[in-house]
């Protein structure tokens, strides 16, 4: 078997990016919505409604689930990963989010003319973690990819 084959033979992976892809996808569609302009950035970007890593760890999770079962090592692993990475998301990714939000706020309220503070380039990343609802999304996507495949 040729090792294009034996790639898009793996069902665990293959479940994996087509849950993050979907979820990429869905992000960029909503904010076109929410915010009436195409933002480029949000086909790959972190942070938005549906997480996509919330979505990539639930498919891998429950496609680990359906191929080696509820009681193997190889879930056990799949579930102890996808917890960390959505409690991440929430947690200190979000609250990262948070702060550059403030700071770039700070930043845009004082005045450049102060040379003994060391003004940044470009605004910091806002778009880095989820609100809870943002991963419950992303997990109930990444599931019901895995499911159907």
């Amino acid at each position: 078997m040729s090792f294009v084959q034996e790639f898009f033979s793996n069902y665990i992976l293959i479940a994996a990016i087509l849950s993050w892809l979907a979820a990429q996808v869905l992000k960029t569609i909503i904010d076109f919505f929410l915010n009436r302009k195409f933002h480029k950035e949000r086909l790959i970007g972190a942070g938005g409604m549906p997480s996509s890593h919330s979505a990539l760890v639930c498919a891998f999770m429950v496609a680990t689930a359906r191929q080696y079962s509820l009681s193997s090592f190889e879930f056990a692993l799949s579930f102890v990963f996808a917890i960390v990475v959505m409690y991440d998301a929430m947690g200190v990714r979000r609250a990262a989010g948070e702060q550059a939000k403030v700071l770039n706020l700070l930043v845009d309220n004082l005045s450049e003319d102060d040379d003994s503070i060391p003004w940044p380039e470009k605004k910091l990343k806002e778009y880095l973690g989820h609100t809870p609802t943002q991963v419950l999304a992303g997990a109930i996507l990444g599931a019901v990819i895995a499911l159907l495949l």
